[in-house]
């Protein structure tokens, strides 16, 4: 089997982590009136750090709207970062120009949240997963067909039946296996999983899931895993990052989130993961109040309009990292022994 058919080792292999965000800042001017001026800011991302080790899966988690996506889109910069640094395997991306960002393409990909809106209705299966390897000038033509029925095959599509065939002949679940195969096809490290299972059923999810842990293991690929579903994030990341309104407020290795959560928000999102065992009963939380808008968040913690255990201290500034064990740390003033002792603020 040629290198094209096999998946070649790609350029990942250094030192460190390959994935490095500092400080990401992404907001949405908005614009009114016949001369378009900016009359506000969607603030999506507002500060926002990670990193991402090689052959690790990041589970980043929240509820819609909270920027987890448009974090996604940033680091590949599919959308322009207003500021901050993402460097990938040494390289800075944010200070590259799109000329020099072309060779870093192959290495970072993404499978979209849609099966049915990320696949061009007019090119067949093989065209679709194959555009990439002929855009970036991969092997000859036939390895890149190689390549093309053997990722086929790998996803669990029938290559000889298949192939030529369009988007609309297959179901959710075949759409989204042919957006993996998608991004497979040029040997990338990393690739960001916006919300790769939300449109489809769960007992699809499921099989999804599975794909992507045997191919991480198979491509030893990096995964930026974007979800709102607490549940799916747990079977496949090793370490969670939770946010809401367009920061992170907690982040711990994923065993120990799901066992020791810290932020009130983190402990709301869990106790809204459905039990499978009837016989186990958890008090669910409930938060009153609605999302604040991204466009005039809350000052201080942005959650501390919404959380029950809410000191005034919370309005001020935003919570500083507090380390609680080893990769685990939050944004929340109860961890600081100077505050934890307050009274809860009045609702």
């Amino acid at each position: 089997m040629s290198d094209a058919t096999n998946g070649a080792e790609s350029g990942a292999g250094g030192a460190g982590p390959l994935l490095e965000v500092r400080d990401l800042v992404k907001h949405f001017p908005i614009r009114k009136g016949v001369f378009h001026r900016t009359v506000g800011q969607v603030q999506a991302v507002d500060g926002v750090s990670f990193t991402l080790n090689r052959k690790e899966t990041l589970g980043l988690v929240g509820e819609s709207g909270c920027g987890k996506t448009t974090v996604g889109r940033t680091l590949l910069r599919l959308i322009e970062p207003t500021s901050g640094q993402v460097t990938f395997d040494g390289h800075d991306l944010v200070g590259m120009s799109r000329a020099e960002l072309r060779p870093l393409r192959r290495r970072m990909q993404i499978i979209f949240q849609d099966p049915y809106g990320s696949l061009n209705p007019r090119m067949t299966v093989g065209a679709i997963v194959g555009e990439g390897p002929l855009i970036h000038e991969m092997g000859s033509r036939e390895e890149r067909r190689e390549r093309v029925e053997y990722l086929l095959e790998r996803v669990g599509l029938d290559p000889v039946h298949q192939i030529n065939r369009y988007p609309h002949e297959f179901s959710g679940g075949q759409r989204q296996r042919i957006g993996i195969a998608r991004a497979l096809s040029v040997n990338p490290d990393f690739i960001v999983c916006d919300e790769a299972v939300s449109a489809l059923d769960v007992s699809i999810q499921a099989q999804i899931i599975n794909l992507l842990i045997e191919l991480q293991d198979e491509f030893d690929l990096s995964y930026l895993f974007i979800a709102h579903d607490l549940a799916v994030v747990e079977h496949i990341s090793d370490r969670v990052a939770v946010m809401y309104l367009g920061k992170i407020v907690e982040e711990a290795p994923a065993r120990e989130l799901y066992h020791n959560p810290r932020h009130p928000y983190t402990r709301a999102l869990l106790s809204a993961v459905p039990e499978p065992d009837p016989t186990r009963k958890k008090e669910r939380i409930l938060l009153t109040g609605d999302v604040p808008t991204p466009i005039n968040p809350p000052s201080g913690c942005r959650f501390h309009t919404r959380c029950p255990q809410r000191m005034p201290v919370c309005s001020g500034e935003f919570p500083g990292r507090y380390d609680i064990g080893p990769g685990h740390h939050s944004h929340c003033y109860l961890e600081d022994p100077a505050h934890a002792a307050e009274e809860p603020a009045a609702s």
